[in-house]
């Protein structure tokens, strides 16, 4: 199945903490990185995902934030470091393509965000990305 989710990361699972109507997966990506994901616990028993199985984590690029340092005092757990490639701008919108250990992820964020926080190739960023906002596919 081909999507337009650009951003698309391989993974073994390392963890399933499953409840009543949501489960959090843990993910280790290809790259090193651990992610977690919230998703139905429906999906998780209808996909048969358990410790070890390889997967594909998908974020949509619009759901990507890009801070220049770590945050702390935060909820959002998913927090990737990496150094912007490349940047684009046109009258209200930007795409900004980041490089991570182990791939690529875009992030789609404002015109004036990218200018007040200053982004330019070579920058340093920590992607941010909500549990909630992360799908996981069968690899």
């Amino acid at each position: 199945m081909s999507l337009s989710i650009r951003n698309q990361f391989p993974g073994t699972i390392t963890s399933v903490t499953a409840g009543e109507a949501m489960s959090t997966v843990k993910v280790r990506l290809a790259g090193g990185q651990d992610i977690t994901a919230a998703i139905t616990t429906d999906a998780v028993k209808e996909l048969g995902f358990a410790e070890g199985a390889a997967v594909k984590a998908l974020v949509k690029s619009t759901e990507v934030s890009l801070a220049t340092g770590p945050v702390e005092g935060i909820s959002i757990r998913n927090q990737i470091a990496g150094t912007v490639t490349e940047v684009a701008t046109g009258g209200a919108m930007g795409s900004v393509k980041v490089s991570v250990e182990g791939g690529e992820l875009t992030a789609a964020i404002t015109k004036d965000a990218v200018e007040a926080l200053g982004l330019a190739a070579g920058s340093s960023v920590v992607a941010l990305i909500k549990s909630t906002e992360i799908s996981l596919a069968t690899a």
